[in-house]
C-alpha cells in the first residue's frame, strides 16, 4: 500500500502575480506558507487490468479497463483521470482520495489534489521526480491538459511545503527561497495567525478568469493592484525576517485593500462584515485566502486579542479553524508492502521514530 499526503497554503501576498498573463510581462512573487491540513492519495496493485479511483469527498467511484480511454471532458474526477493520462503509463490500481479540506475554500485544494496524485504516481513507477518537477507536472496539468485559468504558487506550496518567498520569472521559471526564522519567531508568528471559515465554498474560475484577461491587457485598475500586492510579497518577507509581525499584519490589510480592487467578485458583504468586525476587536489585518469571493478569513491579530475576535466572529456563526504551518510539503508516509501484501506499493519500507 502507498499512502501520499499534501497540503494546502495560505497565501499571504502576491496571489494572482503567479499567472503567466503577469509574470511573462512582468515578472510575479508570492509569500505563502503551507499548513498542516492535507490531500491524502491511497494507492494499491489491482490484477484486473482495471483502474479504479475512489473519492470520498465527491462520493464517487469510477473505474474503466484503458487508461487510454479515461473520460476527462466534465468527470468529478478528472484531476486524477488526467493526471493518469499524462503520466502515460498502462497501469491498474485503485486511486482512493480524501481530503481534510472542502474544495473552493480557497486554500489551494485543487492544486493539493493534483500534486498529491502525481506524487503518488511518480512514487508507484518509480520515477525520480525533484520537487520543482512535480510542481511544474501538476501546473501543466492544471493548465495545459485541463485548461483551468490558474498561476503556480498553489502547486509549489504543496510540492515544497513551508513558508517560501517563490519567485516566477518572465520566462517561466521559479524559484522558492524558504523564510529562515528562530523557532521561537516562527511559534510567534504562527501564532499570531487565525484562519475562519466565511461558510460559504466557492468556484474561483470565473473570477481567475476575468483577472487574467485584465492582467492580459495590462491596463486599468486590475494591472495597477497587482503591481502593488507583488511589491508587498517583498516588503512582507522583509517584515518577517526582521520579526516586525505588527508590521506584517498591517500590511496584511494594504494588501487585501489592493485585491478588493481587482474585483467587484473578491469580496461580499458577509466577508466585508466579518472582515470590520474583526478589525473592531483587535485583528490588524486579513484577508481572504485565494482568488476571493469565499472560503477562509485570515487574520493577523495578536494573541491578547484574539479571544474577543474569536467570540465576536462567532456570534456572526463564522468558525474558527485551528492549524499549524506545514513543513514537508507532498510526502509519502507509508509505502508498506507488509499492509496489504502490494510489493509495487512497498518499494521502500518508512520507519518512523518511536518517541522518547
Amino acid at each position: 500500500m502507498l499512502i501520499v499526503r499534501s497540503p494546502v497554503r495560505i497565501s499571504f501576498a502576491g496571489g494572482g502575480t503567479d499567472m503567466p498573463a503577469y509574470y511573462e510581462k512582468y515578472g510575479g512573487a508570492v509569500l505563502s506558507t503551507s499548513i498542516n491540513k492535507y490531500f491524502y492519495s491511497i494507492m494499491r496493485t489491482r490484477t484486473d487490468g482495471k483502474i479504479q479511483v475512489i473519492s470520498s469527498d465527491l462520493r464517487v467511484t469510477e473505474n474503466w479497463r484503458n487508461f487510454e480511454r479515461l473520460p476527462l471532458g466534465k468527470s468529478e474526477l478528472q484531476i486524477p483521470l488526467a493526471v493518469i493520462k499524462e503520466m502515460g503509463r498502462s497501469i491498474s490500481v485503485d486511486l482512493f482520495l480524501a481530503s481534510e479540506i472542502l474544495a473552493g475554500t480557497g486554500l489551494g485544494s485543487s492544486a493539493s489534489a493534483c500534486v498529491g496524485v502525481v506524487k503518488t504516481l511518480v512514487t508507484y513507477l518509480d520515477l525520480p521526480f525533484s520537487k520543482y518537477q512535480l510542481a511544474e507536472r501538476a501546473f501543466h496539468i492544471g493548465r495545459n491538459i485541463l485548461g483551468k485559468p490558474i498561476g503556480k504558487q498553489d502547486e509549489y506550496a504543496a510540492a515544497f511545503g513551508g513558508l517560501n518567498y517563490i519567485t516566477f520569472h518572465r520566462d517561466g521559471t521559479t524559484l522558492v527561497e524558504p523564510i529562515a526564522l528562530r523557532s521561537d519567531l516562527v511559534r510567534e508568528f504562527q501564532g499570531s495567525l487565525m484562519l475562519f471559515f466565511t461558510g460559504a465554498a466557492h468556484n474561483s474560475w470565473k473570477l481567475l478568469k476575468d483577472q487574467e484577461h485584465s492582467a492580459k491587457l495590462a491596463t486599468g485598475t486590475t494591472i495597477d493592484s497587482l503591481h502593488a500586492i507583488r511589491g508587498l510579497a517583498e516588503t512582507m518577507r522583509e517584515a518577517l525576517l526582521k520579526g516586525a509581525f505588527e508590521s506584517f499584519g498591517r500590511m496584511l490589510h494594504v494588501g487585501w485593500e489592493a485585491k478588493k480592487k481587482i474585483s467587484p467578485l473578491v469580496s461580499n458583504a458577509v466577508i466585508d462584515r466579518a472582515y470590520e468586525v474583526a478589525i473592531e476587536h483587535g485583528a490588524l489585518g486579513g484577508k481572504i485566502a485565494g482568488a476571493g469571493g469565499g472560503g477562509f478569513l485570515l487574520l493577523f491579530c495578536k494573541e491578547e486579542n484574539q479571544d474577543n475576535v474569536r467570540r465576536a466572529l462567532a456570534e456572526m456563526g463564522i468558525r474558527e479553524m485551528a492549524f499549524e504551518f506545514d513543513l514537508d510539503g507532498a510526502q509519502v508516509v507509508v509505502n508498506d508492502p507488509f499492509v496489504d501484501g502490494d510489493e509495487k506499493c512497498g518499494m521502500r519500507w518508512l520507519f518512523s521514530p518511536i518517541a522518547a
